[in-house]
């Protein structure tokens, strides 16, 4: 089976009903994505499909359909940052960071929908990520700061 994950082609041999994440970090080495909960619940695996972000613990391999998969591992690269992953930064978010990669891909979906999101929207777009450290105001603070800088530029 071919899978395009962050722009490289990969051939694998798995079961089609594989959930996208074990292939990921199981046949693909690519540990941003994180289980958590296995009930698509947490956010912590959540990749793009096309942009638009998923949670890969419940999204059988064989579903994708030619589909473009995105980790965090390629939403940005150290010399040219994402913006959502700039002001995760500047906002100093992650604690822990388990479930940051989670959250700046949801974050980045949520932009690259909405890029002008109001308190309400974050707050919606975002309630399905859990974040046991409780950085929500931060993550707030960092989306509205990656919007602003989203229509400066």
């Amino acid at each position: 089976m071919q899978l395009t994950v962050n722009g490289t082609m990969h051939e694998v041999d798995v079961e089609p009903e594989m959930p996208l994440l074990w292939v990921l970090r199981d046949e693909l080495d690519i540990m941003g994505p994180k289980y958590g909960c296995g009930i698509a619940q947490c956010g912590a695996c959540t990749v793009h499909i096309d942009g638009v972000a998923v949670r890969s613990c419940q999204l059988a391999v064989g579903d994708l359909a030619g589909g473009e998969v995105t980790t965090i591992e390629g939403l940005g690269q150290p010399e040219s940052l994402h913006v959502v992953q700039e002001t995760w930064i500047e906002h100093q978010v992650a604690q822990c960071g388990y479930c940051q990669g989670g959250q700046i891909m949801q974050a980045a979906s949520l932009l690259d929908a909405n890029p002008e999101p109001t308190h309400v929207d974050i707050d919606a777009a975002m309630s399905a990520n859990l974040c046991r450290c409780g950085t929500y105001p931060r993550i707030r603070a960092a989306i509205h700061a990656a919007a602003q800088k989203l229509q400066e530029s």
